[in-house]
């Protein structure tokens, strides 16, 4: 890849051999690391070895002794994003909380609210009793907001100031409610693209955005 010309170059050519060994050295290092990674966390399910798929579970591995880091997963569906968010909580200091997770786009808009922050008793035609939210329910655990690029606008307004302050309100209600959950958020959407379109807010995909894993 290089050509030489010996003994005027021997200089440079000790130069570069010094370059090529320090990043393959690098890249050992790096794969033994992710290994050793592997070993450590259990990814049960995830079956593969490219290097896209290494730097992702590293990057998951690294963020796993870190109870309250939000993450947000990325990838097509069907590639692993509920099985990676599943290892986070379950080899982490969260393990023997709850892990409780939402599709997003599967549950109409006017209900998803009620479902996210709860309800108190009378809040809306057949709210008979109060109903504890999936924040609550995940207390001292995790949350998995998957599909969380179909959240509709204000919902969107609302998690944030979850996000932000970890409390909450119920639908109806007026007491704050603390919670102490970490977020897992996963997409097949391109949420960058959704914020310079104008479908997601900036302000929450920068405050999901803390760990990214693709």
């Amino acid at each position: 890849s290089e050509y030489f010309a010996l003994p005027g170059d021997r200089d440079v050519l000790a130069s570069w051999l010094r370059e090529r060994f320090d990043t393959m050295r690098t890249a050992s290092a790096r794969a033994t690391f992710t290994d050793v990674e592997r070993e450590k966390y259990r990814f049960d399910g995830i079956i593969g070895t490219s290097a896209a798929l290494n730097a992702a579970l590293e990057r998951a591995a690294r963020v796993i002794p870190h109870p309250s880091v939000t993450v947000l997963l990325n990838g097509e569906t069907g590639t692993g994003k509920e099985l990676v968010a599943r290892a986070i909580h379950y080899q982490g200091p969260r393990q023997a909380a709850p892990f409780v997770d939402v599709n997003c786009a599967a549950i109409p808009d006017q209900l998803l609210e009620s479902e996210l922050f709860g309800h108190e008793r009378g809040a809306f035609t057949g709210a008979t009793n109060a109903k504890a939210g999936l924040f609550e329910l995940a207390h001292g655990g995790t949350l998995l907001l998957d599909e969380i690029g179909h959240l509709a606008g204000p919902l969107q307004g609302k998690l944030l100031r979850v996000l932000e302050e970890r409390v909450l309100r119920r639908v109806g209600g007026t007491r704050p409610i603390s919670v102490d959950v970490r977020v897992i958020a996963a997409s097949h959407v391109d949420l960058a693209d959704a914020v310079r379109r104008g479908a997601f807010r900036e302000d929450l995909y920068f405050r999901l955005n803390v760990v990214p894993i693709t």
